[in-house]
């Protein structure tokens, strides 16, 4: 698939004819694919505009994402199915948004917006650019070219899935552009260091708990490079944490110095294991993620298996140089 499938000018059009609109992110949302549904529904209905934004189950807004203006947002029971235009942003395939799949596809027209690789068979107008380093810079472009106003909160929206998916600034996909749209954002009333606080300083005391099992446990081969470690069901149950919570504990476990390739495994009760890949560049996790069915970038990727933990390792190990 090209670097951008379809274009912003086409999204454009789709959605300004649009009389209701529905944005739906993945399953467990992150920075970005809340900023990108918050954003993108905010600002259509200050437009005017009938406008939702919901995500499949457990539908839970995360404690440090709080601070942003949800008041777009409704249960998935009450996520309309006869929407003028449903947007699907932060992923491209159906199977990450679960049970928002048959109210996606009721809608008179699908439009998906990504900045993953995607094989681009979902969805009636797609939005697709590898290049940009978050999805919310694509619904900035969106909504500069609609002309519908930035408002703070939509604003604090768009800076929040930029920062959270560049690791504030830093990852190699951060590009001239990133900082120009992040100045403008600023401009328009965002406050970097409330932002900064919610999402990157705050956390229950239990985490702590959570960091010294996760960290104690840490095993480095340096052989390969290769660093990793695992989260366990009971590891949660003791700090009083919930999953979604330890989302930058692989930015721990990637740390270490002289590693190439991070991998955190995190355990469910039900026997499925959620793995985060990490890479400084020389590896492409992607790459590594799809051999379990998973994806995601070059330098950051997951996937979810079935196997075993060390079978994981092993099998990931297998594929490092």
């Amino acid at each position: 698939m090209p670097e951008r499938a379809h274009s912003v000018a086409e999204v454009v059009r789709v959605l300004r004819n649009a009389t209701s609109i529905g944005v739906v992110g993945h399953v467990g949302p992150d920075g970005d694919a809340l900023g990108s549904m918050i954003a993108l529904s905010l600002a259509a209905r200050n437009a005017g505009i009938e406008a939702y934004a919901s995500f499949a189950e457990p539908f839970v807004v995360p404690e440090e994402m709080s601070f942003l203006d949800t008041s777009t947002l409704v249960a998935p029971s009450a996520f309309p199915k006869d929407l003028d235009v449903a947007v699907v942003v932060d992923t491209s395939v159906p199977e990450r948004v679960g049970s928002m799949v048959g109210a996606l596809e009721s809608a008179r027209c699908l439009v998906v917006i990504d900045h993953h690789i995607s094989d681009g068979t979902w969805g009636d107008h797609l939005l697709i650019d590898r290049t940009a380093a978050a999805t919310t810079e694509l619904i900035y472009e969106i909504l500069i070219e609609l002309q519908w106003e930035v408002t703070e909160p939509v604003a604090a929206a768009l800076y929040t899935g930029i920062v959270t998916d560049t690791g504030r600034f830093q990852y190699s996909s951060t590009s001239p552009l990133t900082h120009t749209i992040a100045a403008d954002l600023l401009r328009r009333g965002v406050h970097p260091d409330v932002v900064g606080q919610k999402l990157f300083e705050e956390a229950s005391f239990g985490y702590y708990h959570v960091v010294a099992a996760v960290m104690g446990r840490a095993k480095f081969d340096r052989d390969h490079e290769f660093v990793w470690s695992m989260l366990t069901p009971d590891d949660l149950e003791t700090a009083g944490v919930k999953s979604h919570e330890t989302d930058g504990l692989i930015d721990l476990v990637r740390m270490a110095r002289g590693s190439e390739v991070a991998c955190l495994l995190k355990v469910k009760k039900q026997g499925v294991v959620k793995g985060s890949l990490r890479s400084r560049g020389q590896i492409d996790v992607a790459a590594i993620a799809s051999s379990f069915s998973g994806g995601g970038h070059h330098n950051a990727a997951g996937f979810t298996s079935t196997d075993q933990p060390d079978d994981i390792i092993a099998a990931i190990i297998d594929l490092l140089p």
